[in-house]
């Protein structure tokens, strides 16, 4: 039988399924100090931005294929998880102006 070059996924323990929590904890981002609070931010590159979003600033779309900022409460008190499950995608600009 030949050999297969494929990656194999890790099934091991700690796999919950909700790998999105982990990888938004575990990428490049930033805390930014803001009037309102603390934000984490992180960016988005265009090679990564796959899906059309509202932008919040503007209540334009920001369309696939657009560089962009996600940004998430980081001193809310209901939770790391909770705070990320209302996290926006900003066009950088519009997140720029806003603060």
């Amino acid at each position: 039988m030949p050999r297969s070059n494929r990656p194999r996924r890790n099934s091991g323990a700690g796999d919950t399924g909700d790998d999105g929590f982990e990888r938004m904890m575990t990428g490049w981002r930033t805390v930014e100090h803001r009037r309102n609070g603390d934000w984490n931010v992180q960016p988005i590159s265009a090679k990564q931005a796959t899906k059309p979003y509202t932008c919040p600033g503007c209540s334009l779309t920001v369309t696939p294929g657009t560089a962009h900022l996600v940004a998430w409460r980081a001193d809310g008190v209901l939770g790391d998880s909770s705070d990320l499950a209302a996290r926006r995608h900003w066009h950088t600009h519009c997140w720029r102006i806003g603060s």
